[in-house]
């Protein structure tokens, strides 16, 4: 049996009420985020709340609000960051993407105005992208991995909204599913400043792509691959990205 809990260097995350466990993806996304001193940062799909306070540990100024749809994920989250070093700076709450913009709009008083202060200088998300037209039966489970409950249209276009001019939106998602996704963006005004492919061995074709988007700037592109394992072992620089994190 899987454990009920996943140890990291600096806290603990318990994930037996999440529909989605600790994985590699979400772990990937909170230790390569390529944030610029960020004040203010929102998790969307949070989850046990790992990548939440992952970027909690990274940028010691910051708070983070983690939001996901599933009240049990949350509650649990809640616990997590209860517990860990950054509960002062890190809160979880059950919403959807689009009632954080309903919200933040009805404080200004001005129909789809958000004033300065609700904006965030980050965005990060590691989404549900499963397509298939056969959902499976638990509704927690299809809503964490599948973008019915979250389509890619309304998270880019929300992401960005929420979104202080030079903020940035970062993501982690199959490979195939990215360049459709970079159109997405590019259409509500966020430029791609970082891609990272990730490949799970050297000859492999790259499985997932972690990217920064970047809000009404120009920027200079990074293209950059990370190879899992090498020779049977974690590879240097997957070692070397997530170190502050895993027990290794």
């Amino acid at each position: 049996m899987a454990n009920s809990y996943f140890q990291f260097k600096q806290f603990t995350i318990h994930h037996d009420r999440c529909a989605m466990k600790v994985g590699t993806d979400g772990v990937l996304l909170g230790a390569w985020a390529p944030l610029d001193h960020p004040a203010r940062i929102l998790d969307v799909g949070t989850g046990s709340g790992v990548i939440a306070l992952m970027l909690a540990q990274r940028f010691p100024t910051a708070t983070v609000e983690g939001i996901d749809i599933d009240a049990a994920a949350i509650a649990q989250a809640q616990e997590n960051i209860a517990a860990s070093p950054y509960a002062a700076r890190c809160t979880a709450r059950c919403s959807t993407l689009h009632s954080i913009i309903q919200q933040a709009a009805s404080a200004t008083g001005v129909q789809n105005a958000l004033a300065p202060e609700e904006l965030y200088d980050a965005v990060v998300c590691n989404p549900p992208f499963f397509e298939e037209s056969l959902l499976p039966p638990d509704a927690r489970r299809r809503d964490a991995r599948h973008t019915t409950s979250l389509p890619f249209p309304e998270l880019a276009a929300d992401s960005a909204r929420l979104l202080r001019p030079g903020g940035c939106f970062c993501v982690i998602l199959p490979t195939t599913a990215f360049d459709a996704f970079h159109l997405l963006c590019f259409d509500h005004g966020l430029t791609l400043e970082a891609r990272c492919d990730v490949k799970t061995t050297p000859q492999k074709p790259p499985k997932r792509t972690l990217a920064c988007f970047r809000k009404d700037t120009a920027t200079t592109r990074r293209n950059d691959t990370l190879t899992l394992t090498e020779n049977g072992q974690r590879s240097s620089a997957y070692a070397a990205l997530t170190r502050d994190f895993y027990l290794w």
